[in-house]
């Protein structure tokens, strides 16, 4: 496994493939300090994430290295601290928030268009970097009823420069007492996330608390609260709201879009149906159950490309997983990248086919589409993250047609924190004339 550190490196998505293809489905080596098992099978991973879930915890590399942006916010905590989290902010994401949530898609979509509207057709534009300023402007206007456009652009680049160096601690581990230029760059980006969450919150508090249930708050109140939670940990929630809230969504949505370019077919299939559903008006949370070829776009670029494609934990106690020993201690790697390229659940899967999501899916976690995670770590931002991809996408898509650009292959997968597109996404403009969703008032 040491020998493999390069490759891991260098492409942690090949290796994983060529792991997999070589010895199968589930792969067990030693590693210095404990045993490691690669699981790319669905019963496998409905035991470690569903079943037997509270055996499993985060104490990994992977989280270790995360928290040091995030501290011990709801991503990276466990046992009871987490428990004690979800309970404060699941009120945030309840169903009836949806609503905002929706509007605040559309706004930002009609956003984006705004942006290009100066743009004449055939301008190549990078999606991602659209994609990226969108998702944080909903993030801060549902959860925090916060404007972050201002720091827009430092607040994108800080969540990229950290989740960069958590990529490399957590695959090259690196002794605490190094002067690298990372840890200067990490904490340069800490440090703007810090002042951003400390602005959204002392704006919150000379407001006046009031009943907000949005996720500050919620945070705030229990902050205030004896027994509730401490500054550092509303900072904590705060940053990782911020980082998971918008990172995961603009890397869905930026892929949906090549996607879409590479399949002009799909994408006029998408804008007829957005055509049909606004009728020339602002689209809303009700209609999002009639943007159904939308939402299987969605789907199965979620598939394709899920944003969280690796999964760690490590067992707390023995325990036998897909008819496999696994001791004490060991450390559990899934990866739905591997498990939605199955061909036993997904024939022909690299192929983009959203015709697979025509026929909704058992609502029991099979284990072989995780895009989300599954047990009860499922993400506690599933459905906000569902639409306000469904909502935001097709504004965009009624006013805009996306092309390869010319000569442009897709860009390199870069397996960072998120999928990310080396380099940005960029994509060829086509304005549809006539069309168009109106911003909301």
């Amino acid at each position: 496994m040491v020998r493999a550190v390069p490759a891991i490196r260098r492409d942690p998505l090949d290796y994983l493939e060529r792991l997999v293809g070589r010895y199968g489905d589930l792969v067990a080596f030693p590693m210095p300090r404990s045993a490691v098992l690669l699981v790319n099978d669905p019963a496998g991973a409905r035991r470690v994430l569903v079943e037997n879930a509270r055996n499993y915890s985060k104490a990994t590399i992977q989280y270790g290295a995360l928290s040091a942006v995030t501290g011990a916010g709801l991503l990276t905590a466990d046992g009871e601290e987490w428990r004690q989290r979800r309970r404060i902010v699941q009120p945030a994401f309840h169903h009836a928030s949806l609503d905002a949530v929706a509007e605040q898609s559309v706004a930002a979509g009609a956003r984006v268009l705004a942006g290009w509207a100066g743009q004449p057709d055939g301008s190549v534009v990078d999606v991602d970097a659209a994609c990226m300023r969108a998702t944080l402007e909903v993030v801060g206007r549902t959860l925090f009823d916060a404007d972050l456009a201002a720091d827009g652009e430092r607040v994108v680049a800080a969540v990229h420069d950290a989740l960069e160096v958590v990529v490399q601690r957590a695959r090259t581990p690196r002794p605490a007492w190094l002067p690298l230029p990372s840890r200067r760059r990490l904490a340069r980006a800490v440090a703007t996330l810090d002042e951003t969450c400390a602005r959204v919150v002392r704006v919150r508090r000379a407001r006046g608390l009031g009943q907000d249930d949005d996720l500050l708050g919620l945070l705030l109140r229990s902050a205030d609260e004896h027994g509730g939670l401490t500054d550092r940990q509303v900072r904590d929630e705060l940053v990782t709201l911020v980082i998971a809230g918008h990172e995961t969504v603009a890397s869905a949505m930026a892929w949906t879009l090549q996607l879409l370019a590479e399949h002009p077919d799909v994408q006029a299939q998408v804008q007829a149906e957005v055509d049909a559903v606004a009728g020339g008006r602002a689209l809303a949370w009700s209609d999002v159950p009639r943007l159904v070829r939308t939402r299987q776009v969605v789907d199965e670029s979620l598939r394709l490309f899920p944003p969280a494609w690796v999964v760690t934990r490590r067992a707390r106690e023995a325990d036998v997983v897909a008819g496999v020993a696994v001791p004490a201690g060991t450390l559990v790697i899934l990866s739905p990248w591997l498990l939605h390229r199955r061909p036993q659940a997904w024939p022909d899967p690299l192929r983009f086919d959203p015709d697979r999501f025509a026929t909704p899916r058992d609502s029991a976690p099979r284990g072989d589409y995780l895009p989300f995670g599954a047990g009860p770590r499922l993400c506690i931002g599933r459905d906000f993250a569902l639409v306000e991809s469904v909502l935001a996408l097709a504004t965009v898509l009624a006013g805009v047609r996306v092309e390869p650009a010319e000569a442009a292959a897709r860009p390199r997968v870069d397996a960072l924190v998120t999928l990310r597109p080396h380099g940005g996404l960029p994509l060829r403009l086509v304005h549809r004339a006539g069309h168009g969703v109106p911003p909301l008032g």
